[in-house]
């Protein structure tokens, strides 16, 4: 027996905020939370990024900060409010499960051990590895909250939390647990990491007039992707059990899809993210027909976007001029490992609101991008029913998500 799957909290620490209503509104705005990083982030070089303003003091102490990298500080944050959107703080939750995507860990740790390793004085902090392992974020959210069942970490680059929220929804409709915490964590804006991502030249080169205007996806202007740090946590629930709590539902999470295009590491393959959006729809027992609206990986890349327009043109065919496509990584950046968790719970909000977000700053639409896109503010959408949400990764990993009215 299959069960049915809600989500019952949503919890952000994101460029745009931390409350989803706020979060959601913004973004129906078009208004970004991408701004210029400092000299000393970027290695001097004009790089844009989705910031967050985040203070861990409501979370923690100063002693218990003590090896507990940023990214675990936001991942117990936005857990923490995800769980009282659900009305479950303070409930006992050693049945529950813990399913975490994060692709870099601990960034700000591995880059004060290496910067301290190569200083006159070297000196390395003994908690250097419990701060910077992968799997801290999902190790703190359990001690924090108790919860006994199963903790997982997925590592894999801009999918991580798409297949952290898909696997626990598997865990959920198979019968094995009724509530978990799923979503992603992500902070690497250190200059190692960006000093690396600028080596790649796949960057975004930022206007110092507009900065906020970087990430173009779709658009025929676009010059690259925008990194961005945060977490989003989703609080998944058995229906039934959701109902008997008699608590908000704000959507049912109905379909999951993996494929690896298994050909590069890095240039997406359209044959490849077809299969994945196939096997999302046969999932949720649903036709490309019926789905209402897209939130896209959509990264700004030249080769990126192309390819995920002609892998829903394959997929949707005489239906795909009916489909709404945006890409909300045009305000609040590339949340890499987070990047799916954020743009799940938008797509939430989407169906949940019956409105879909827009793809900011695409003033120009790519004819190559041959899709119908919401552009520059937010639309109505009543019939909206279902959605999905894409996540394309480097190394060739594919996740979608699909979500429908409750």
């Amino acid at each position: 027996m299959k069960h049915a799957v809600v989500v019952t909290g949503i919890g952000l620490i994101s460029p745009l905020g931390n409350q989803p209503e706020v979060v959601f509104d913004s973004l129906m705005q078009g208004q970004s939370g991408v701004r210029l990083l400092s000299s000393e982030q970027s290695n001097g070089v004009a790089t844009a990024a989705g910031v967050v303003d985040f203070s861990p003091e409501p979370w923690f102490t100063r002693l218990q900060l003590s090896g507990v990298d940023r990214v675990s500080q936001m991942g117990v944050a936005a857990a923490d409010l995800a769980l009282k959107d659900a009305g479950l703080a303070g409930e006992a939750l050693m049945d529950a499960g813990i399913y975490i995507g994060c692709g870099m860990g601990g960034a700000s740790a591995i880059e004060t051990a290496y910067t301290s390793h190569f200083s006159a004085k070297p000196r390395v902090s003994p908690l250097s590895v419990v701060a910077s392992m992968t799997n801290a974020p999902a190790a703190h959210i359990a001690m924090r909250f108790g919860i006994g069942g199963r903790v997982m970490t997925y590592s894999i680059a801009c999918a991580s939390s798409s297949v952290a929220i898909g696997e626990g929804y598997r865990a959920i409709a198979s019968g094995e647990t009724d509530i978990v915490i799923a979503g992603g964590c992500e902070a690497l804006l250190v200059p190692c990491v960006i000093r690396a991502w600028q080596a790649m030249q796949t960057l975004a080169m930022p206007s110092a007039e507009q900065p906020e205007t970087a990430c173009r996806p779709f658009s025929l202007d676009r010059s690259g992707l925008v990194l961005g740090e945060g977490a989003a946590m989703l609080i998944l629930e058995r229906e039934d059990h959701a109902l008997a709590r008699g608590v908000k539902i704000y959507a049912r999470v109905s379909g999951f899809g993996m494929s690896c295009d298994a050909t590069h590491i890095t240039r997406p393959e359209p044959t490849g993210q077809t299969r994945a959006l196939h096997t999302a729809l046969r999932n949720a027992d649903l036709r490309p027909a019926d789905i209402g609206y897209c939130n896209a990986h959509g990264t700004a890349t030249q080769v990126g976007d192309p390819a995920e327009c002609a892998a829903l043109r394959e997929v949707w065919g005489k239906d795909a001029d009916n489909l709404l496509v945006s890409s909300t990584k045009s305000m609040h950046g590339h949340l890499l490992g987070a990047a799916g968790a954020l743009e799940a719970a938008v797509t939430v909000l989407a169906v949940h609101h019956k409105q879909l977000p827009p793809t900011a700053h695409c003033n120009d639409p790519d004819p190559v991008c041959n899709i119908p896109l919401v552009r520059s503010t937010g639309i109505a959408s009543p019939h909206v029913k279902a959605a999905i949400s894409n996540s394309f990764a480097f190394g060739g990993t594919n996740a979608v998500l699909v979500f429908t009215a409750a």
